[in-house]
């Protein structure tokens, strides 16, 4: 079965087709994407500073509000597909041997502006629940009381409200994370690349992961491990990692889609 590839849509002629990949695929894509962001490393990174720059600023606004921090910086994993559009640009420029510059990846969404709209709109719309389900959690478990961020490790850690907290924190965003990766995974460079239309691209995205299960849980495992160490940089790593896996997924785009 490995290699061979299977129609997103059966029945229909001009129907996706999805590759079936082995396990040592995901690191190839790190290492093409490690490749890009030094083929591009000013547009890249400049890229990167700019979510660095907008998770300080969103922090500082609710940095008396933690439950709504931790939201905040957790949530670069639902919205960071559709984010690192710019850099799926920058990867599809170097394919194709154009020039790939920082002003590339921040105008990336022009001629695609409808279709990424409708799959912004529904990222922005589970960023919200996730914001207002944190809010839940933390009013339930920790009974109201008011933590500042820098009291939040304590508070986490070394009580069993916080405990609790974490616990059910990250069981529920975890659900969340896995669909919005479900339905990302490849979408978002399937419609820079492509003129496919929201449904076909998210069908397309299910479809890998449904025939790729092994594949694509190492890959997720991947992403928050690596996203997680720019987060717990205070953002400052995210300069390089949000671009490294950004160009690693137009591979892996390139490599599951026929």
């Amino acid at each position: 079965m490995v290699g061979q590839s299977v129609p997103v849509l059966p029945g229909t002629l001009d129907s996706p087709r999805v590759r079936i990949v082995t396990l040592d695929h995901p690191w190839l894509w790190l290492l093409a994407g490690w490749r890009d962001l030094r083929k591009t490393p000013l547009a890249s990174i400049a890229y990167g500073l700019v979510f660095v720059v907008m998770g300080f600023y969103l922090t500082s606004m609710v940095s008396h509000m933690f439950h709504m921090a931790l939201a905040l910086a957790t949530g670069f994993l639902l919205v960071g597909p559709f984010l690192a559009m710019g850099l799926y640009d920058l990867s599809a420029r170097l394919e194709r041997g154009q020039p790939a510059t920082f002003w590339h990846a921040v105008t990336a969404w022009r001629g695609k502006g409808m279709t990424l709209a409708l799959f912004g709109m529904m990222v922005g719309l589970i960023m919200i629940v996730w914001a207002r389900l944190s809010a839940l959690l933390y009013a339930v478990l920790f009974l109201g009381r008011n933590i500042e961020v820098e009291h939040s490790v304590q508070a986490l850690f070394f009580s069993g409200d916080g405990l609790r907290f974490l616990i059910a924190f990250t069981m529920v965003g975890a659900v969340l994370a896995a669909l919005v990766f479900c339905i990302s995974v490849v979408s978002i460079p399937m419609i820079m690349d492509r003129n496919c239309d929201f449904f076909t691209a998210i069908v397309t995205s299910l479809t890998a992961v449904r025939v790729n299960p092994g594949p694509m849980l190492l890959w997720a495992v991947l992403i928050v491990v690596i996203t997680g160490v720019g987060l717990a940089t205070f953002y400052l790593g995210l300069a390089i990692t949000l671009p490294l896996v950004g160009h690693a997924t137009w591979h892996a785009y390139r490599d599951v889609v026929e």
